[in-house]
């Protein structure tokens, strides 16, 4: 099921860098944090236990897929993963590199910024981390 003006129904929510018939996985356009990653449920659902035990299963072995290529790949301080969903009320994960410079670190990301620059990631990050989660995840 899908919900007129939720965004991510109406469109991907950034590149799309995997995606099976359940799932995607999205680069969204975060000038803080442009290493950020989101994972988005198809299917139009608030909560984790709207899903089936296999469905909720499939969601997180792409989390940890997208958590693992971005660590192998950027080398963060930590990574902060989240479900929070309340601006949004659409299943979707967040995956987002922390580097100890980076603009709002120690703060959460859309905490008070300490720093004027964003950490720079490869120019090709995101074809990489494409090539990466399709070999984790296909």
């Amino acid at each position: 099921m899908s919900l007129a003006g939720c965004v991510f129904c109406d469109t991907d929510g950034g590149e799309v860098l995997w995606r099976d018939a359940r799932l995607r996985v999205i680069a969204p356009d975060e000038q803080d944090h442009p290493g950020f990653l989101r994972v988005v449920w198809y299917e139009h659902v608030a909560e984790m236990t709207d899903l089936s035990a296999g469905d909720r299963e499939r969601l997180m072995v792409a989390v940890f897929a997208a958590e693992s290529a971005m660590r192998e790949l950027l080398a963060p301080h930590k990574v902060n993963v989240a479900s929070l969903g309340n601006v949004v009320p659409h299943l979707h994960w967040h995956v987002i590199p922390r580097f100890t410079d980076d603009p709002h670190f120690p703060n959460p990301v859309w905490g008070q910024r300490l720093r004027e620059r964003p950490v720079a990631v490869p120019t090709d990050y995101r074809s990489r981390i494409a090539v990466r989660l399709k070999s984790l995840l296909s």
